[in-house]
């Protein structure tokens, strides 16, 4: 066996020599005087040497452990040469598979099919919030406490629902790995945090709205209204659809039937991704065929003005309602909560009302067929809500019949 005092005292000589210690382990003397640990064994019948570093970084006990781990390898019927090589490759892999190539591979993948603003908005998050904090580490290296720190940097700035989007991201990213095998990442950490544990609560954010009282009012405002044409109308069809902004503006001709009163939003524009019906009253085909004649020749029904060919900008409808006189006591939206308030006072089912406010949970067995759940009840519903616009605007109320259940 060798000892250090030996190992020191050995001499470089013009050709290597060995020096041999036990179950295998030697150090080769080099001409230029290094000294190298090896280990000799045999795999499948074939003679094997594996370096195990050099003396005196390597002490003479270090090669002796490092020598007996590979020779524990060697017993379970591995060749310890093959297992370090496929070891360097899954550190190599590790290195090139970072959190923000994985994520950008994830985004290529789920952007298919989505909105395009929608789409756009996720990588831009991921840019400005995610990447900077983990974006350079090694995708199977990120872990819970990683993440609650970059939460924590966003929820500092008051951005807590931006919070727990990102976090929802970085799961969705960690599962992609897992299921594409990237990176050698085996868990999803985001997993192991709860928003509500990280972060304050967050408030529930209630879309300004005027008073039903103040509606017959607000119509006769949106009647009257000096802006463009197409704004005036945009307004008007948001008031007797009570769809979402988004969902308004982005509206193209090709979605609707006039004679069937049938507007199909497709479950790409839609925010739980489902298509959706929504009938319309004679009063809203009415603002529809006014339209055709202002914007007929564009796709979109509500064309931007500084780009024609895309929708028109979603702050159009807030700053309109702002001209009014309405500045934070009204919003696009705010129509949709009227609308629910009105219809539920008015005794129109429940069901009905959510389904079509497009509320209702739907899974993916299902949402092919509920998107046109109740279509003849909603039918009934939307004309008497058209009556009833109508009659508040002109100030002659018109009867508001209860739908039968």
């Amino acid at each position: 066996m060798l000892t250090d005092t030996a190992i020191r005292k050995a001499k470089a000589s013009d050709k290597p020599y060995k020096l041999t210690d036990e179950k295998g382990l030697q150090l080769v003397v080099q001409p230029t005087g290094s000294k190298l640990w090896q280990l000799r064994y045999r795999h499948e019948g074939r003679e094997r040497t594996a370096s195990l570093g050099s003396y005196p970084a390597v002490s003479l006990t270090d090669a002796r452990d490092k020598r007996d781990e590979l020779r524990k390898v060697i017993a379970k019927g591995a060749d310890p040469i093959e297992v370090k090589r496929a070891q360097l490759a899954q550190r190599e892999q590790a290195r090139t598979h970072t959190f923000e190539a994985v994520a950008r591979q994830w985004h290529a993948h789920w952007r298919t099919g989505k909105n395009p603003r929608h789409a756009g908005y996720v990588i831009a998050r991921l840019q400005a919030d995610v990447f900077p904090a983990i974006g350079a580490r090694p995708v199977a290296e990120v872990q819970a406490p990683d993440l609650v720190k970059m939460l924590k940097t966003i929820e500092a700035r008051g951005a807590v629902d931006i919070a727990a989007r990102c976090l929802q991201m970085a799961g969705q990213v960690f599962r992609y790995a897992i299921a594409h095998g990237l990176g050698g990442a085996t868990r999803n950490p985001a997993t192991d945090i709860k928003p509500g544990d990280i972060l304050p609560e967050r408030k529930k954010l209630n879309y300004a709205r005027v008073d039903v009282r103040e509606l017959p009012t607000l119509l006769r405002k949106i009647e009257g209204y000096q802006g463009t044409p197409a704004t005036r109308l945009a307004i008007k069809l948001m008031a007797l659809t009570f769809v979402r902004t988004g969902e308004l503006i982005g509206a193209k001709w090709t979605e609707f039937d006039l004679e069937a009163r049938r507007w199909d939003i497709p479950a790409e524009r839609m925010k739980m991704r489902t298509p959706h019906v929504v009938p319309l009253s004679t009063q809203a085909v009415e603002v529809l065929a006014v339209l055709r004649e202002v914007t007929g020749h564009r796709e979109h029904l509500f064309p931007g003005e500084r780009n024609p060919r895309g929708p028109m900008s979603n702050n159009t409808i807030l700053k309109a309602l702002e001209r009014m006189g309405y500045k934070g006591t009204m919003t696009g939206h705010g129509f949709r909560g009227i609308a629910s308030t009105v219809l539920h006072e008015h005794g129109f089912e429940h069901a009905h009302i959510e389904a079509q406010l497009a509320h209702q949970e739907r899974n993916a067995v299902s949402a092919a067929y509920n998107h046109a759940q109740y279509l003849t009840q909603r039918a009934r519903m939307m004309q008497e809500w058209g009556n009833l616009l109508e009659g508040m605007q002109r100030g002659t109320v018109l009867p508001f019949v209860r739908l039968a259940a």
